[in-house]
């Protein structure tokens, strides 16, 4: 057949071609990963306290402070703990402890499986984190409650910890620091949680009497409970990051008690600083350098 001067259509192009046109497999559709993604939400979020749009990692370097309005964010334990120490001079303490269920709560195994969830999101056995550190070179034993282990709540292995802190600090003839972040003693572990309490305040004695070593105690949000009714009000100087909730028990269960109605503010650091309960609310920006100059007032110059 001769050439007609008529362009051949598609389909007699593929008839031409034979099998080959149809064994052409089609181009894969090119769709970024959605791990890739970016969206708004992985990168800003609203400040709670004044409502402004803040980028995450600029507010992750200010150690989650809000710049415009000094709101303080939820910061993880050990970021806290590092923020105040010298960089890498921390010696983890008493790692190894780890809570039993004595008293069979309930169910068992609720118990240790909420202990278990809480260990394999945390990292840790428990919900207190002691080291032997050095804050402006100066060795001081300093422990940070870790919220994020069942609300920070305090059980016998956290008073354990917390007493051979104090333990430590009288043998070696170093300040005490205690970071605390807790909704109160551990209900799972009934009456042996409630023990820490004193335990915990005679091993402080101790440390007192005998070494004449000062104890900081630092207040974060929030600190309730069987925590706020013992060691963390006992401190030779009590520092409070602004805002923070600070009681032994709700509002909500004392108006409900005493059948009055609370004043505005009751129980955040700011009523507190004002009816003498804490020495001073410090930003967590500058908690560094209150503890080092408290020390070095308390130290070098008694």
């Amino acid at each position: 057949m001769g050439y007609s001067g008529v362009a051949p259509t598609t389909l007699e192009c593929a008839v031409s071609d034979g099998p080959r046109w149809f064994e052409q497999a089609p181009p894969e559709p090119r769709i970024r990963p959605r791990s890739k993604q970016l969206t708004t939400a992985n990168l800003w979020l609203n400040c709670p306290g004044c409502k402004a749009i803040i980028y995450k990692d600029e507010l992750a370097a200010n150690l989650q402070i809000c710049a415009k309005c000094g709101h303080h964010g939820r910061i993880d334990a050990l970021t806290r703990l590092n923020a105040i120490i010298d960089p890498d001079s921390a010696r983890f303490e008493d790692t190894h402890l780890k809570p039993q269920d004595p008293l069979e709560f309930v169910d068992s195994r609720a118990y240790a499986n909420r202990l278990l969830t809480s260990s394999k999101k945390t990292g840790r056995l428990d919900a207190y984190i002691a080291a032997s550190a050095t804050i402006d070179g100066r060795p001081v034993q300093i422990g940070t409650f870790n919220f994020a282990f069942m609300g920070g709540s305090m059980g016998s292995v956290v008073g354990e910890a917390i007493t051979r802190q104090f333990e430590r600090a009288c043998a070696l003839r170093q300040p005490a620091i205690v970071i605390s972040a807790s909704g109160g003693a551990r209900m799972q572990e009934g009456v042996l949680s409630l023990m820490q309490m004193a335990k915990t305040c005679a091993a402080l004695a101790k440390l007192r009497d005998e070494a004449k070593m000062p104890y900081i105690s630092i207040l974060t949000h929030p600190t309730t409970g069987g925590v706020a009714a013992s060691f963390s009000m006992l401190g030779d100087l009590i520092f409070a990051e602004p805002n923070a909730l600070i009681g032994f028990a709700g509002p909500r269960v004392i108006e409900q008690t005493i059948g009055e109605q609370l004043p505005e503010g009751f129980q955040t650091s700011e009523y507190l600083l004002e009816h003498g309960m804490v020495d001073r609310i410090v930003s967590r920006d500058e908690l560094r350098t209150a503890i080092a100059r408290s020390l070095s007032l308390l130290l070098d110059h008694s």
